[in-house]
């Protein structure tokens, strides 16, 4: 067998060539761009097979030999392809991401940049942050103490995380301080998935440890709210109260000191809403024994969700509790939010299902979701 390759402008031309040097019965196997090196014989190349074996030299002839070099040099040619578009997109990454001036400590500057511009961090947010790890890895460069020989080490992936996760704070916890009974308020937007995430601390933090556990609901507001919640509190054997006022909030929460952990689910609120929920609001913000998280869909943009948390100043939320985690890729507006307001984040949920959607935030995880992504590659271990 014969196989020759045949280039010209176009397919049709290619083909004209080769039939007419191998004639009619010349087989086609293959047609493509040509590759770069050989774009100078012709836009296009196909390939053709002639002196095919028959009959009972078919059976003898090693048929599928032939294809070998053809599937190799394919093979070859699309690593070659992959190795120049991987080139190409860390170009337009640095071109595209990168802020006008890097310090040169580290090419990979500009693509950490990108990484956090990617997951949607805060512009200057994302330049302080590479800056500073780049500036710590160059001094530990221009350094001879051991120290910094060590620092150096280390690399600069592991000095970006270290500096990433300097700018917030976690604290999963539920409950302020060492108060007995551990009280916690789940305030937040419709559709945030307060209830649920209510029903998954309850199981965690109460029944796994053996605490005696109080769902309260002031939800009076959604159709159905409060009976979704009873027949949670029913299916788990804690007890569970409807309540409409804030002064009956009060003398229930005085009536309940022997319960260890108290969990309180509020209504979904809207910004036309603030008004009307300023004296829960004033009750909540007021007790130092009354531990409020602010329950926030992961899946907003940076922006809204700015507005919402501001909306819920009046609560003076303790802690900050991200849900639909599953629902978004970009992670970066919840670091915002956390550093722009300073608040620690408490919890992560991720999904319905009851109570395993539920994940204890750390910096670890937060730095994970935000830069191994883009970065293409496992946070390094601290």
């Amino acid at each position: 067998m014969t196989i020759k390759s045949y280039f010209a402008r176009t397919v049709e031309e290619a083909m004209a060539a080769a039939r007419a040097e191998l004639g009619p019965d010349a087989m086609l196997v293959n047609s493509r761009k040509s590759a770069v090196e050989a774009r100078h014989l012709g836009e296009y190349e196909v390939v053709f097979a002639t002196n095919l074996p028959t009959g009972e030299d078919a059976a003898l002839a090693p048929a599928a030999a032939p294809a070998f070099p053809v599937a190799d040099r394919l093979s070859a040619e699309v690593a070659e392809l992959k190795k120049e578009l991987e080139g190409m997109r860390r170009v337009i990454t640095r071109s595209a991401f990168a802020p006008p001036h890097w310090s040169g400590a580290t090419p990979s500057a500009p693509e950490a940049y990108a990484a956090l511009a990617a997951a949607e961090i805060d512009a200057e947010l994302a330049r302080d942050i590479v800056q500073r790890a780049e500036a710590r890895l160059s001094q530990a460069r221009s350094s001879a103490s051991r120290g910094a020989q060590r620092l150096e080490g280390s690399g600069f992936e592991r000095l970006l995380a270290e500096e990433f996760e300097a700018r917030f704070s976690v604290e999963p916890v539920v409950g302020a301080g060492e108060a007995t009974p551990r009280i916690a308020a789940l305030v937040g937007p419709a559709g945030s998935g307060k209830t649920t995430t209510l029903v998954k601390l309850a199981v965690n933090y109460g029944l796994a440890a053996r605490r005696p556990v109080l769902l309260l609901s002031m939800d009076t507001y959604r159709v159905g709210a409060a009976e979704q919640l009873r027949s949670y509190a029913a299916i788990l054997g804690v007890g569970f109260q409807l309540l409409e006022t804030v002064t009956a909030l009060a003398q229930t929460i005085e009536e309940n000191r022997g319960k260890e952990l108290i969990l309180i689910d509020t209504p979904g609120l809207g910004f036309g809403d603030m008004d009307e929920s300023a004296a829960l609001a004033q009750l909540l913000s007021g007790r130092a024994d009354i531990d409020t998280h602010l329950v926030l869909p992961a899946s907003m943009k940076s922006a809204d969700l700015a507005r919402v948390v501001d909306a819920f100043q009046s609560f003076r939320p303790n802690r900050l509790l991200f849900t639909k985690l599953d629902e978004t890729t970009s992670f970066g507006p919840m670091v915002n939010e956390a550093v722009r307001t300073g608040r620690p984040i408490s919890f992560f949920t991720a999904g319905q299902r009851i109570p395993e959607d539920l994940e204890a935030a750390t910096r670890a995880r937060l730095t994970e979701m935000v830069l191994a992504p883009s970065l293409g590659r496992a946070r390094p271990a601290a």
